[in-house]
């Protein structure tokens, strides 16, 4: 190890070539842009490396620094792995905890088993992170996630919830204007909503049964809530689970015994944040908790 070596300059580093440039770097860092660049550049004194060609635009690796990130990406591995380590080892409940799920997941069933968990361990915080894209549990974004499709990863600890029930739904004054689908094909007639990628909602709905087209997709969003909102306001028909669903007097469900649909929830935690007796309390809450929804 070379004299001086500082883990901050090479977590400068790594930052800036996976993010390709001193403003990306300092985002996902917390710091200035300033104080990242004179990071690398004391890493490149303390290596006297060029590590980074420079133009009034744009940062490009070097041959020194190509080599450097493959080493570099290994080092902020291990220390993420330190990490989990160590909070897997604490027994106190307290400190943070993060879970993160869907929106709709997020606001609508969390809140009832955080307070459960409140009245159990009064002194921990739970932070909860409202994404409908996958957290990468392995690089610490979260420490427990609830998914729907299996993770495959090796050192991930998944246990299967349950498969949950769900319909189509449709609001009350949208059923009043265009009428009750009476079969599967007169669904071709009404509106959807779509969630995000037009194709893969398309896709999805045949694999259930239910046909759908990119011309009865009248409106759409990435987000759950939104996308819920819209269904209730009347713009068109949208897949719900029957849990969050039965909070919304204004939801009618839709071809029941005709079109039930169900999705797998998986509760999943690293292998080793699993020793953990405050991770474990919350997993073992949530796990009891979606069984029931």
């Amino acid at each position: 190890m070379v004299k001086g070596f500082d883990w901050t300059h090479v977590q400068a580093f790594l930052a800036t070539a996976e993010g390709g440039s001193l403003s990306a770097a300092a985002r996902d860092l917390g710091l200035t842009q300033p104080t990242v660049g004179r990071q690398v550049a004391a890493l490149e004194d303390e290596l006297r490396l060029v590590l980074f060609e420079r133009t009034a635009r744009s940062l490009t690796l070097t041959d020194a620094g190509r080599d450097l990130l493959v080493e570099a990406r290994k080092m902020g591995d291990a220390a993420q792995r330190i990490g989990v380590i160590a909070q897997g080892r604490t027994q106190g409940l307290d400190g943070t905890i993060r879970v993160t799920a869907s929106d709709m997941m997020s606001a609508y069933v969390l809140p009832d088993t955080l307070l459960k968990l409140r009245s159990l361990a009064p002194r921990l915080r739970v932070d909860v992170i409202a994404a409908n894209d996958i957290r990468d549990i392995l690089k610490r974004e979260a420490d427990i996630a609830i998914r729907h499709v299996r993770p495959t990863e090796p050192d991930l600890i998944a246990r299967k919830i349950n498969d949950a029930s769900a319909h189509l739904y449709a609001a009350k004054d949208y059923v009043a204007r265009r009428g009750m689908p009476a079969t599967v094909e007169a669904l071709r007639d009404h509106d959807f909503i779509s969630m995000a990628d037009d194709d893969r909602f398309i896709a999805a709905m045949a694999d259930r049964g239910i046909p759908v087209t990119r011309e009865n997709l009248r409106t759409g969003s990435t987000s759950g809530i939104t996308t819920w909102e819209m269904m209730r306001k009347g713009f068109g028909l949208f897949p719900m689970s029957d849990h969050i669903a039965a909070q919304f007097d204004d939801a009618v469900r839709l071809l029941d015994g005709v079109t039930d649909l169900t999705f797998p929830v998986w509760l999943v935690t690293h292998r080793d944040l699993h020793t953990s007796k405050r991770i474990r309390l919350v997993f073992d809450l949530l796990a009891d908790m979606l069984v029931e929804s």
